[in-house]
């Protein structure tokens, strides 16, 4: 039988590469999607020190040209992409009257839409095998949201609706769409330890059942 292929979508130190890692762990095939050609080349060989299959991608969140390239690129060498997992984010601060529109959006592009664009990457193949798992990065400030930080508030809770609403279209199709909410600051040897949110990535992948997992 042949591996399955997981996609992360902004790749890095933080929850990306621990969510691959865990999958992984249990077979998956790993492709780490990233802006910075020499971060992902730094990863892969991480990956591949611990006998896991693992290939980089460059792409930029922002711009969905290169999203739907680096897909395609992915799919040709692989097929149907079984998991994707995106986790891009744009974590600047700033205050609701410090901002303008056009930084909202530009915000917006990589927290939100381009999460939608990537979906819309791997359904087709998905709904034709009527199964597949997408997975959203969320967080704490979209429920308690802080003006220091006013577009990943505002993101970070378009996005969990945006894995709601997809969860409920897809559903019938075989598409379980999921997102884990982090109600905290992530940080290694702490209770934010990403290798154990992590698990949760791989519980709403194995379970299938709660659209969303706060982790608290």
């Amino acid at each position: 039988m042949s591996k399955k292929t997981i996609v992360i979508v902004g790749a890095g130190k933080g929850m990306g590469n621990h969510v691959a890692k865990k999958f992984a762990q249990n077979d998956f095939r790993v492709v780490l999607m990233a802006r910075n050609k020499e971060n992902l080349d730094s990863y892969v060989k991480e990956f591949e020190a611990e006998e896991m299959e693992c290939v980089g991608v460059a792409a930029d969140a922002a711009d969905t040209k290169s999203l739907t390239e680096a897909f395609m690129k992915v799919k040709e060498m692989y097929g149907k992409i079984d998991v994707m997992v995106y986790n891009a984010a744009i974590l600047e601060p700033g205050f609701p009257t410090t901002l303008s529109s056009a930084e909202l959006m530009r915000h917006y592009q990589v927290d939100v839409a381009s999460a939608l664009h990537s979906v819309e990457q791997v359904l087709p193949e998905q709904i034709e095998a009527k199964e597949g798992t997408i997975l959203f990065t969320g967080g704490g400030l979209a429920m308690y949201p802080m003006a220091e930080f006013t577009c990943i508030s505002v993101d970070k809770a378009a996005l969990k609706a945006l894995a709601i609403t997809l969860n409920q279209e897809l559903a019938e199709k075989g598409i379980f769409v999921g997102v884990v909410s982090i109600m905290g600051n992530v940080a290694p040897d702490t209770h934010y330890d990403p290798k154990l949110i992590a698990e949760d990535y791989w519980k709403l992948y194995t379970e299938r059942k709660e659209c969303e997992i706060i982790y608290k």
